[in-house]
């Protein structure tokens, strides 16, 4: 047995060798016409076989042919293969026949036209009864798809059985894994199909009828992440639909979809002519868009572009971009390679704010154009981050208009701006540069007009960007203030802001400024001007009292200039009003918020330049002369503001004041303090009768301490007082001032003088003494009245009211008085004794010693009550030199400028009265004598 094992098995061997090695050894040249025709038979179409054709028995007869080419038969799919494989069947290869059971293309090239222009003909013969074909490494060009790395098995049974096909193939980059199966056609043509594709993870089912005009049927998608299959954000999907394929087309509609949790709706359609091109409709309830943004945004250049362009057309009822709410959201992407399209894009912002959009990119560019309309601006910007809160809730609340807006690496570029906001139309063009250190803001703007009441919420803050800035109104308002021509022109840069110009015409007034400042990390100001000029400067008048507009109707010039470090600014102002010369110098302590400095106004007259303000008969009281005000100044703010005047000077007319104060801005009132010495102090004096009011409300503006003295006090009309002295003091609009002090007439002046000037109505009270004053002059302006004398007299008087009339009508009290070795002026009562002498007086002597001249006493006393404005003389007594005597009666009637007296003298002890009585207006009264009683004691006599 061992022997015939060794003898066996080298023949084996030998044979074995001789099979395998034997057949490649033949020329099967003679047989390549009979295999191309036998090729041809079984695939229907021409088959040239170019290349050397072997054969091979072992393991499995199989016959190989390279450089095979399939030709079209009509429907334009040709084949070219690098190597044809046919395994043959044995039995009938050993009688003789070649029967191919499996065909296998090695390195095919296979080219479909696309649409089809007729069903390809790959087909079995009838008699065939089993086939298995095999594509592998193959390259399939279908119209302008190329699939790359196919590696594919067809297989078919009996005539009754489905013909199937699975395999692998790589499209773009993306490798994809596919099986079907293709039932056999009935009558009508119609076979069944069921279709699977695995894709990144994704699957792809379809099931339904294979027709000659195409494909109709169901299918179902699903996978763990869309974006690796379209430019849509990661995430779980799943897609339910009908699919329709026809020559140039793919269709998926009526999709149910589900989106990470969320449902939708859509369609899908792949267009393979006239260009390949893929179609997606996505309708949902809710979508996150900035999702959506970003992934289109990342498949642009990306590695993994997608290999066809991609239409999608969005719909959310609700979504959001950037942190801002949306809704009804509907807009077409397009996306072709590098380039992504918008167009009909709008939206709705908070605030029923419309937006539309559209635009393309162009490169790393991309361009917009943006339109907006809305009846709620304030909503839309509280929902952009602005803060609005302090602003006019009437203001910012309509807006409409378009700009186009260009993004580039890192830069957005807003151009052809034009709006209308609240009416206000706007226009203009801007620039946003990120990437750098800081961002970079660039912004001009054109407006017709702009108010800038209730328009900003207050002071903010501009760190962390650079900003140049240049805005144009033709109208600019604000409160009661409206400037013509405005324009800004400023940048900030790195912590360094530089103002290049600031300009506005306000009324007939230019105003300019100009300057630079840095603002981080140490802040400095430096090169600062604010220039103003023109003809006049009414428009101002708003801003001072009522009294001081024709101080400004009048030519003006002013510049104010300064600079530097916090803890030392220097600011210098100087100019002219008019007449009047301004210069003022100051430095400031910003950090500690402290500044001192100079100002000085100089006028050539005094009455001309304060008529405006204390009324034109200034110059009667207070007389003509030159006006000028030097003052030292010193400021703090804190908790309690203060300005203290040092040194204050004041030169009006006749009057020099030299004045220290201190101004602390407490609450609930500024108060006031210091000291006021005058070298001449001419005051004022009221109408008795005057009707305007006096002004005692102001009195509740401030609080004051004073300590008041003047060399000659000079009320306008009265006897000037000289050394006076006095502490005024005002509280909660109560004034008082206590401690007078003065020299009259040689004499001395003591009282105090009380105002209450936020009493209904104001409330005045005055006491007074005088004691040893010479009056050298008549005292009161009386056709019956006190020519000289030494004086004392007390008065303690008070009245309510708002002016000068009311006081006076309300006016009560006490008076005392009591001169001695005066002239009583009005009658001359020595005259009218010495006409008595006479045995037959003469009534005309009597009548002229009452109608007018002096009488000599040597002492009078008086007494006088004051009720409603009346005084009344409740007792009067005149000792003449020469032991005559006269007394008076009667009442004054101030609030009616009348007078009712009588004077009266008894020359001769028994006999009646003469007397002589004074009625009628104060300062022209008649005089009515009465001697008739004497006289006609006389005559009994």
């Amino acid at each position: 047995m061992r022997r015939l094992a060794a003898i066996l098995l080298p023949l084996l061997a030998l044979l074995g060798a001789a099979l395998w090695i034997g057949p490649r050894l033949l020329d099967w040249e003679p047989y390549r016409a009979r295999l191309a025709e036998i090729a041809s038979t079984r695939l229907g179409r021409p088959v040239t076989l170019g290349g050397r054709i072997t054969l091979t028995l072992l393991p499995q007869p199989r016959v190989e042919a390279a450089a095979v080419a399939i030709g079209s038969n009509d429907d334009g799919l040709t084949i070219t293969a690098r190597a044809m494989r046919l395994r043959l069947d044995l039995g009938a290869l050993l009688a003789g026949h070649l029967e191919p059971r499996e065909i296998a293309l090695v390195g095919g090239e296979i080219a479909m036209p696309w649409p089809p222009t007729a069903l390809p003909g790959l087909r079995p013969p009838t008699w065939l009864s089993a086939l298995d074909a095999r594509l592998e490494d193959c390259r399939l060009k279908l119209g302008g798809l190329q699939f790359e790395a196919l590696n594919a098995r067809l297989r078919t049974g009996a005539a009754a059985e489905a013909l199937s096909a699975e395999g692998t193939l790589a499209w773009r980059g993306y490798a994809i894994r596919f099986a079907g199966q293709l039932g056999r056609a009935g009558f009508d043509g119609v076979a069944p199909l069921d279709l699977s594709l695995a894709l990144a993870g994704s699957t792809l089912v379809a099931r339904g009828v294979l027709a000659p005009d195409g494909f109709d049927g169901r299918m179902d998608a699903a996978g763990p992440d869309l974006s690796l299959l379209l430019p849509a954000p990661p995430g779980a999907f799943r897609a339910t639909g009908r699919l329709t394929v026809a020559a140039d087309l793919f269709a998926a509609d009526d999709l149910s979809i589900d989106l990470a949790g969320q449902p939708a709706r859509g369609a899908a359609t792949l267009r393979l002519a006239p260009e390949s091109r893929l179609d997606v409709a996505l309708a949902a309830g809710r979508l996150d868009l900035d999702a959506w943004f970003a992934a289109l945004r990342q498949t642009r250049g990306s590695a993994r572009a997608l290999p066809i362009p991609v239409s999608i057309d969005l719909s959310a009822e609700a979504t959001g971009f950037g942190g801002i709410p949306l809704r009804r959201l509907r807009g077409g992407f397009f996306l072709e390679g590098d380039r992504l399209t918008l167009s009909d894009v709008s939206a709705l912002l908070p605030g029923e704010m419309e937006l539309d959009v559209a635009g393309a990119t162009a490169g790393p560019r991309m361009e917009l154009a943006l339109r907006f309309s809305g009846r709620a601006l304030r909503e839309t910007l509280t929902a952009l981050g602005l803060p609005l809160a302090g602003t006019d809730p009437a203001r910012l609340h309509s807006a409409e208009g378009r700009l186009r807006l260009a993004l580039e690496n890192g830069q957005a570029t807003l151009s052809d701006i034009t709006a209308t906001v609240d009416e206000t139309r706007v226009t203009g063009a801007g620039s946003l540069r990120l990437g750098g250190a800081r961002p970079q803001v660039g912004l001009g703007l054109t407006l017709d007009r702009l108010d800038l009441g209730g328009l900003f919420p207050g002071a903010g803050h501009l760190g962390g960007i650079d900003l140049n800035l240049r805005l144009a109104a033709d109208r600019l308002t604000l409160d009661q203030f409206a400037a013509e021509r405005a324009t800004l022109d400023a940048t900030i840069e790195d912590g360094r802001l530089a103002l290049r110009r600031l300009a506005f015409r306000l009324g007939d007034l230019d105003l300019a400024a100009s300057g630079a400042a840095q603002l981080t990390p140490a802040p400095r100001a430096s090169e600062v001007t604010l220039e103003a000029s023109g003809p006049n400067a009414t428009v101002l008048a708003p801003l001072l009292p009522p009294g001081w507009a024709p101080l400004l109707a009048q030519p003006i010039g002013l510049r104010l200039s300064g600079g530097g470090a916090p803890e030392a600014v220097a600011l210098r102002a100087e100019g002219d009003v008019g007449s009047l010369r301004i210069e003022a110098a100051a430095t400031l302590d910003t950090r500690i918020r402290r500044g001192a400095g100079t100002l000085t106004l100089r006028h050539p007259g005094a009455p001309r330049l304060l008529a405006p303000l204390l009324g034109l008969d200034v110059a009667d009281w207070l007389g003509e002369g030159s006006f000028s005000l030097i003052a030292s100044l010193a400021g703090q703010l804190g908790a309690t503001p203060t300005l203290t005047a040092d040194r204050l000077d004041l030169v009006a007319g006749t009057l020099r004041l030299r004045s220290q104060l201190a101004l602390a801005l407490a609450r609930p009132r500024p108060r006031l303090t210091g000291r006021l010495a005058a070298e001449r102090l001419p005051l004022p004096t009221p109408a008795l009768r005057g009707a305007a009011p006096l002004g005692f409300d102001r009195l509740g503006l401030l609080d004051a301490d004073l300590a008041v003295e003047a060399g000659r006090l000079e009320p306008l009309g009265w006897t000037p007082l000289e050394a006076f002295s006095g502490a005024l003091k005002l509280e909660s609009g109560t004034l008082r001032l206590d401690g007078v002090q003065a020299r009259l007439a040689g004499g001395t002046l003591r009282g105090s003088l009380l105002a209450e000037g936020l009493a209904g109505p104001p409330r005045l009270a005055l006491e007074a003494r005088i004691e040893g004053a010479t009056i050298g002059e008549p005292l009161f302006g009386l056709p019956l009245d006190i020519g000289a004398g030494r004086m004392t007299a007390e008065a303690a008087l008070h009245a309510t009211g708002h002016s000068a009339a009311a006081l006076t009508a309300t006016l009560g009290g006490n008076l005392a008085l009591a001169m001695q070795d005066g002239v009583l002026v009005g009658a001359d009562l020595a005259a009218l004794q010495a006409s008595l002498a006479s045995p037959v007086p003469d009534q005309g002597a009597l009548r002229a010693a009452l109608a007018g001249g002096a009488t000599a006493f040597e002492r009078l006393d008086a007494k006088a009550a004051l009720t409603e404005g009346r005084i009344t003389l409740a007792g009067a007594s005149l000792a003449t030199e020469g032991g005559g005597a006269a007394t008076a009666s009667g009442a004054i009637d101030l609030a009616r400028s009348a007078l009712d007296l009588r004077l009266a003298t008894r020359p001769v002890a028994e006999a009646p009265e003469i007397a002589l009585r004074l009625t009628g207006p104060l300062t022209e009264p008649r005089r009515l004598p009465d001697l008739a009683p004497f006289l006609l004691w006389q005559a009994r006599r």
